[in-house]
């Protein structure tokens, strides 16, 4: 896919890329509780990587707000943020994150990451945002508030020390947050988090050249080391294994999710084909390299993916090009950083956690789905309350179990023969009435374990309702998989209906079904005569087995063959007077053609 062209539009897209993450790089790692450098480096080797390895074309890897703010709030309990043995510890949960997606993606699990609900993830997703809140609050409003607090004990600790807001780092952060929501609204094609760091820079510093840095208190980020990424190993001792592990797994399936939802969203407006097993391989080997080159935990970035794409680029060499751009930037702007205010990084990560806040979405769910509203709600409130990682199980949980809660009780229609001459569909709309000794359902899902219980007990009471009911007509266009509980169900009602003088019948079985019942020699005890094909009128071969006492005190007319005559061979529309009485005509429509010349015309046929 390289030419010239591509060339060119892949440097143009990496020269945008590498000034929007440099920014980004460092608001992420302090939001991790990383050293700022740390987020810079997590954006070089492994952007490299996956771009060389993955599957999209123009998904981009390196820190993100959500990885960053799950691994502070599941490593700062553990360890001092910042510190030698919180950065070991993050270190050894990229390479631990990274051999687990490996494996995934060489096992062919890509599918997996399917069952993280759309609903899960932007439940989550706002409930690291409110985390990333109250995070920044003590750089934002310049308070001494204690790492690690919970939600709620954060806001508590806010609210109590609200009188001593320094109004200097106030203001220097409202300044930065104007700017980059002006900027952001003005001209949105340049990178806000840009011009809100070297507004909110450019501000600080003036208020430390009038009133002096001594009275204003404002902090700044400090030093970063301009030279490349420090060579670096994970700790797998056992002790080192037993805290990591755990958040590792839920780092592997944040970083799946988010890489492999980035890159599908863009390929559906390129056209191009992502293979999740092969984006999985991508981001383990990134992972597993960032371990050994100072970069914590990475996935792919919606906000550089998705200026990469908007930049041009082309083929994956952008994010190459990219990081390594970033790399002599660091050499450049690293002195800078310590005219960088945490306030100004504060009020950058305000902006970030506001866009990740996705109302419309929150709103759509409420509206539509009572049970999607109870994920949200539960994902939501466990991320702020209990914990991040706790907070994705719960949500897949939940999730599963309310699906598997509906599948269990598919949804069970009483039908009849559409009236339609020449139709051969059941349908739930015809307003006939039920005929006595047949009973037809439409069963919409699946015969397995979970739902064979609700299906048994449906058709069991079919009989305890009308007891003369008992041949069972069971429409199975919607049923697409029956497992050996579902089959052996279906047996159980077979020898139940034939013990009671009645039969089972089906009526367009799909192929799926079929063959499981044929393999596991369930067909012969059901009658390959009673399965009956789209085409084919089931009532025809069931009428000839009802009783014919009960069909002659029926004046319901259900059934085409109701209409044409009885079980025992008299005529319905035959009045009891003799039949010469009749019109001549109607007796000839009604009866079969004439007999032999030695029977009498005047006696009646024998049919």
């Amino acid at each position: 896919m390289v030419n010239r062209e591509t060339l060119r539009a892949d440097g143009m897209a990496a020269l945008a890329g590498a000034v929007i993450v440099l920014p980004q790089g460092v608001a992420f790692a302090t939001l991790a509780g990383m050293p700022p450098q740390y987020g810079l480096y997590a954006a070089m080797v492994p952007a490299i990587i996956d771009a060389l390895f993955g599957s999209s074309w123009h998904l981009v890897s390196g820190p993100t707000n959500v990885i960053s703010i799950f691994l502070f709030a599941s490593l700062s309990v553990l360890a001092e943020p910042a510190g030698a043995e919180y950065v070991k510890l993050a270190l050894t949960i990229a390479f631990l994150a990274g051999v687990m997606q490996l494996a995934m993606g060489l096992a062919r699990m890509g599918a997996l990451v399917n069952f993280i609900s759309h609903t899960v993830v932007i439940s989550f997703t706002a409930g690291a945002a409110c985390l990333i809140f109250s995070a920044q609050l003590k750089n934002f409003f310049g308070l001494d508030i204690p790492r690690g607090l919970s939600f709620l004990d954060t806001l508590l600790t806010f609210f109590t020390k609200l009188v001593a807001v320094n109004p200097y780092v106030t203001l220097v952060g409202a300044v930065t947050l104007a700017a980059g929501v002006v900027s952001r609204k003005r001209f949105p094609k340049f990178p806000y988090m840009i011009t809100a760091m070297l507004a909110g820079s450019v501000f600080a510093f003036v208020v430390n050249l009038i009133f002096g840095a001594g009275k204003t208190g404002i902090a700044m980020v400090g030093d970063l080391p301009g030279s490349l990424p420090q060579l670096s190993h994970p700790d797998l001792s056992p002790d080192t294994l037993k805290k990591t592990l755990p958040v590792a797994f839920a780092v592997m399936i944040l970083a799946l999710t988010e890489a492999v939802s980035i890159a599908r969203a863009i390929a559906a407006k390129t056209g191009q084909r992502i293979d999740g097993n092969q984006e999985f391989v991508g981001q383990g080997l990134s992972n597993i390299a960032g371990a050994f080159f100072s970069g914590y935990p990475s996935s792919g970035s919606f906000n550089r993916s998705g200026a990469n794409f908007e930049a041009g680029a082309r083929t994956p060499l952008a994010a190459v090009g990219s990081a390594l751009i970033l790399i002599f930037l660091l050499t450049v702007v690293a002195p800078l950083s310590n005219h960088l205010p945490l306030a100004v990084m504060g009020a950058i990560l305000f902006m970030v956690a506001w866009g990740l806040i996705d109302i419309p979405q929150m709103r759509a769910i409420v509206r539509t789905s009572r049970r999607e509203t109870v994920v949200m709600l539960v994902t939501f409130f466990s991320a702020l309350l209990v914990h991040l990682e706790f907070a994705i199980y719960a949500g897949v949980l939940l999730s599963l179990i309310l699906y598997l809660m509906q599948t269990a009780r598919p949804r069970i229609l009483d039908v009849k023969p559409d009236p339609a001459p020449g139709s051969y569909h059941f349908t739930a709309d015809t307003g006939l009435p039920d005929c006595p000794q047949v009973k037809m359902l439409r069963i919409n899902g699946e015969a397995f374990f979970g739902a064979v219980d609700h299906i048994q007990s449906h058709v069991e009471d079919v009989d305890a309702r009308v007891p003369t009911q008992k041949h069972l007509l069971i429409v199975a266009s919607g049923i697409n998989f029956v497992d050996l509980a579902g089959a052996e169900m279906i047996a159980h009602e077979v020898e139940r209906r034939r013990r009671m003088g009645g039969g089972l019948y089906f009526y367009r079985m799909k192929d799926s079904a079929r063959q499981f019942l044929e393999h596991g020699g369930y067909m012969d005890l059901i009658g390959r005569d009673n399965v009956f094909d789209v085409r084919d009128a089931p009532m025809d071969r069931i009428y000839p087995k009802l009783d014919p006492a009960i069909c002659a005190g029926c004046a319901l007319r259900i059934f085409n063959q109701c209409k044409a005559r009885l079980p025992d061979g008299t005529l319905r529309e035959q009045p009891a007077a003799s039949p010469v009485s009749e019109p001549k005509q109607e007796v000839l429509t009604l009866t079969p053609p004439p007999s032999p010349p030695s029977v009498p015309p005047s006696a009646p046929s024998a049919g």
